[in-house]
């Protein structure tokens, strides 16, 4: 089992832990009280800061009920932190783009994240055709 160093910002921040165990994405608080009007931009601060094992980053996304509950989007759809982003002034920030005005609190579990291997080293190879299944479209049912 991987062990990681966290930095919390301070004790009102909500300890990481699973998410009830369903799942293993972990969820994201929000470390701060924040006021957006429609149309701005902030970064939110997370309350965590990380040591990621050599050869691991994390993946941030937002939680399926955040633009429900909240009225944000992030901005940058998926964000990613690698193992060099490991110092104590290092904190994790969620960038968010309000489409109403809306109030995130204290805790508000606002994103999740995981922890992921970095890609293998892959070699592309070319050919003519792909020898596989021709599903003829886009998407998971192969329809336009």
């Amino acid at each position: 089992m991987e062990k990681i160093q966290i930095q919390y910002l301070n004790d009102q921040i909500g300890r990481l832990e699973y998410i009830d165990g369903k799942s293993d994405w972990i969820d994201l608080r929000s470390a701060e009280d924040v006021v957006l009007k429609k149309g701005e931009f902030r970064l939110i601060h997370l309350g965590v800061a990380m040591k990621l094992p050599e050869g691991y980053e994390a993946h941030i996304v937002p939680r399926s009920s955040t633009f429900k509950n909240f009225g944000i989007i992030q901005t940058n759809h998926m964000g990613v932190v690698d193992e060099t982003y490991c110092g104590s002034g290092d904190w994790w920030r969620m960038p968010v783009l309000a489409v109403r005005d809306t109030e995130i609190h204290v805790n508000d579990r606002i994103c999740q994240f995981r922890i992921m291997k970095h890609q293998p080293q892959i070699v592309f190879e070319e050919t003519e055709r792909l020898e596989g299944a021709d599903r003829g479209g886009f998407g998971s049912t192969g329809r336009g």
